[in-house]
């Protein structure tokens, strides 16, 4: 099965208002109609959803946005949280859960990744469930037994149908924002055990189906070693995002 690449920025917490209105302007600016043949996503914080998203809808030109994370109630008493139903107003077609910086710096669980990936589902959002383990995991050979159970756990309680259209990022922790990268054999082999294990919890062709992503430190010098592997089918990306030269790189790097 032939899977669509995708290459999503995650801007992290960079970017006025001001700022990302010119950023998404000049990655539209660089727009190819070649592009059509990837998921190309813009990851902004909140507040330049909608900026971004008005420039991209004006321009007309085939760039989702998505959002960094998101609440799984609807509405309430959750002071600072951004709901489904608000995203989906917007125009977000995917949102990121679980990144490690949620997890490691705001305690972010499991079982709150698995909440908020129903939530994403039944509101029509598509999640990317971001998955990646620390150094330490690493070095004690663990990484496929770590990394497996996180995709385990945010995807229980989902089905088959549910799961198509989500995305997983494999993002070991240690190759974030360091400028280290997995090389290509070893960010393939955890992809693949990935897969393998979506393919356990929802049948061979979902899971062949669905695209799992590299993140970590892609950038336009090491893009081609790892989109050429048989399970890396794009990228999340940080610094490298925050460029419309840079970016518009490894999107055509997917081509």
């Amino acid at each position: 099965m032939t899977r669509k690449n995708m290459m999503a920025g995650n801007w992290k917490m960079n970017k006025t208002v001001a700022e990302a209105v010119v950023l998404t302007q000049d990655i539209s600016n660089q727009y190819d109609p070649r592009w059509e043949d990837v998921d190309v996503v813009l990851c902004p914080p909140f507040v330049d959803l909608k900026p971004a998203k008005t420039v991209l809808d004006f321009d007309k030109v085939k760039i989702s946005v998505g959002a960094q994370d998101v609440h799984w109630e609807p509405e309430g008493a959750y002071t600072g949280e951004i709901s489904v139903p608000m995203l989906k107003e917007i125009g977000c077609d995917f949102c990121i859960i679980g990144h490690s910086e949620r997890r490691t710096l705001f305690g972010e669980t499991d079982e709150m990744v698995n909440k908020k990936a129903k939530a994403l589902i039944a509101g029509g959002i598509a999640p990317i469930v971001c998955v990646g383990e620390s150094l330490a995991v690493r070095d004690a050979g663990e990484t496929e037994e770590y990394v497996c159970a996180q995709v385990r756990a945010a995807f229980a309680g989902i089905d088959a149908v549910e799961a198509k259209d989500a995305v997983v990022a494999y993002e070991p922790i240690w190759a974030i924002g360091t400028g280290r990268t997995a090389t290509p054999e070893q960010a393939q082999e955890v992809c693949a055990a990935v897969r393998a294990t979506l393919a356990d919890l929802f049948g061979d062709e979902t899971a062949q189906g669905m695209r799992v992503l590299y993140g970590g430190s892609m950038k336009p010098e090491n893009v081609d070693g790892l989109i050429c592997q048989p399970d890396i089918d794009g990228g999340l990306i940080g610094g490298a995002a925050l460029k419309a030269s840079s970016f518009k790189q490894l999107v055509e790097a997917c081509l």
